[in-house]
C-alpha cells in the first residue's frame, strides 16, 4: 500500500476535511465566549458538544420515519 492510501494512514482516523457550518449569531457568540473561557478552539467546543448530545439527537425521529 502506498503512503497516499487513506486505509494505510493513521491520519485517516481523524479526518480533518473542512466543512462550513452556519449558526445563528447569538449561538455563535456563545460558542466563541465558551471557547475563550476554556482556552480552546470553537471547533473543539462544537465537537465536544456533539459528543455529549449525539445520543439525545439520535433519539429524535427523522422527518421521513413513521411515528411510533
Amino acid at each position: 500500500m502506498s503512503d497516499n492510501d487513506p486505509k494505510s494512514s493513521e491520519s485517516s482516523k481523524t479526518d480533518k476535511r473542512k466543512q462550513s457550518l452556519y449558526f445563528p449569531e447569538q449561538m455563535l457568540d456563545e460558542i466563541q465566549k465558551e471557547a475563550a473561557r476554556l482556552q480552546r478552539s470553537m471547533s473543539w467546543v462544537v465537537q465536544r458538544a456533539w459528543k455529549h448530545a449525539r445520543r439525545e439527537i439520535k433519539g429524535i425521529p427523522g422527518s421521513n420515519e413513521p411515528d411510533v
